[in-house]
């Protein structure tokens, strides 16, 4: 479940505040809660990718040079069966509404297609994604100097905090979701944290997600104990815009998203108070996903400068939570380390072989092992074709 895990916060607190749609929209949506969750496929189609369209957004600045991803002379068409059926890239999109997927070898892409009626200079959301984007930003912020340590104590950048249960918790804790404090992420359950943290102005001149937080109690000593909390990734975006004193889509824009070379602005769904949401739901073109992951592959260079404290990238992406095998915002897998999102989001990351793998989709459902089983049968479909 830990993709579900992943967005259902974030989706809900941007659908709470959801306006008249466009009126190029194609369909009606229904607004309130966690209405985004259950998007028609038709929905899906245009609202991920018009998401300026659907609630406020920051713009992400993109610069005056594009980081270039030749297209290699041999392009592969990875073949595979899944619970005895076959596929080829082809089908495999069509059977799980993908609607971008993109593989670079060696710094070349080796396969590009389109789905949904999807162009390639359209954006798609990130859904959390979003997440591993927030946490290498603090790494940028403590090379800047903006934030001293991953010790720090977060209520040093998140005053607000101070008394309550997140008194003691550091900054590495915080992006490890090892925190302590007591959380309950039932989606089902209409009384969880999950479901009611950060749609409302609680306390005027707090975040609402901060407000909301520092009224939780703590059940295990900080760095014990593993939960999946949403609501922290949110408080991660809130701690490095308050550090750097700037916006976080205008930091993202001056670290990495200008200087490394990205080919079209972004955008980035911000909150009720209107902060970018930390853990969720920013839009990029499908071969700007994929310089994500080059930037990442290429250890945090951005215009041939670093952008992230030396070793950032490998302690990212170390396991400092073993069982779910966990990094900075990132999930680690056999041979590499994800983004992901709900709804078949995913930057797939392979160092050692110098490959990148991203796919955009609008699945049926937010994540099941069924869905996510047929994505890893692709990915070792790729990366048997590109040896």
């Amino acid at each position: 479940m830990r993709l579900l895990a992943a967005g259902v916060m974030a989706l809900a607190m941007t659908a709470a505040t959801v306006p008249a749609l466009a009126e190029d929209a194609p369909v009606a949506f229904g607004g309130g809660g966690a209405a985004i969750l259950k998007w028609t496929p038709e929905q899906q189609a245009w609202g991920y990718r018009n998401m300026e369209k659907v609630g406020p957004v920051a713009q992400i600045r993109r610069g005056d040079h594009v980081f270039p991803l030749p297209v290699a002379d041999h392009q592969i068409d990875p073949a595979f069966t899944y619970k005895g059926k076959a596929y080829t890239a082809e089908s495999y999109m069509a059977a799980w509404r993908v609607s971008g997927l993109l593989v670079i070898k060696d710094g070349k892409i080796v396969l590009e297609r389109y789905g949904l009626g999807r162009k390639p200079d359209e954006r798609w959301t990130s859904f959390s994604v979003a997440k591993s984007v927030t946490s290498t930003l603090i790494g940028a912020a403590i090379r800047d100097g903006y934030i001293k340590s991953l010790d720090d104590p977060v209520t040093l950048y998140i005053p607000e905090l101070k008394g309550s249960a997140y008194e003691g918790v550091n900054v590495r804790q915080l992006i490890t979701m090892t925190s302590g404090v007591k959380w309950n992420e039932d989606y089902t359950d209409l009384n969880s944290d999950v479901a009611k943290v950060g749609l409302s102005i609680l306390e005027p001149g707090v975040n609402p997600v901060v407000s909301y937080m520092r009224k939780l109690p703590r059940e295990a000593a900080p760095g014990t104990k593993f939960v999946y909390k949403t609501g922290e990734t949110d408080l991660a975006g809130i701690l490095l815009s308050n550090a750097v004193h700037k916006p976080m889509a205008q930091y993202l824009s001056e670290k990495i998203w200008a200087p490394f070379g990205m080919e079209q602005d972004g955008i980035w769904v911000e909150d009720i108070a209107g902060h970018e949401r930390g853990g969720c739901c920013m839009s990029m073109t499908l071969r700007d996903y994929g310089r994500i992951g080059m930037f990442m592959l290429g250890g945090g260079m951005a215009g041939g400068k670093p952008v992230l404290p030396d070793g950032w990238v490998a302690d990212a992406t170390s396991p400092h939570v073993k069982e779910p095998p966990y990094g900075y915002f990132w999930w680690l897998t056999q041979g590499g380390y994800e983004a992901e999102g709900i709804f078949g989001q995913s930057i797939s990351v392979f160092p050692a072989e110098h490959l990148v793998v991203v796919q955009n989709a609008a699945w049926p459902v937010a994540w099941d092992d069924d869905t996510d089983g047929a994505r890893q049968a692709m990915l070792n479909a790729v990366r048997a074709a590109v040896k």
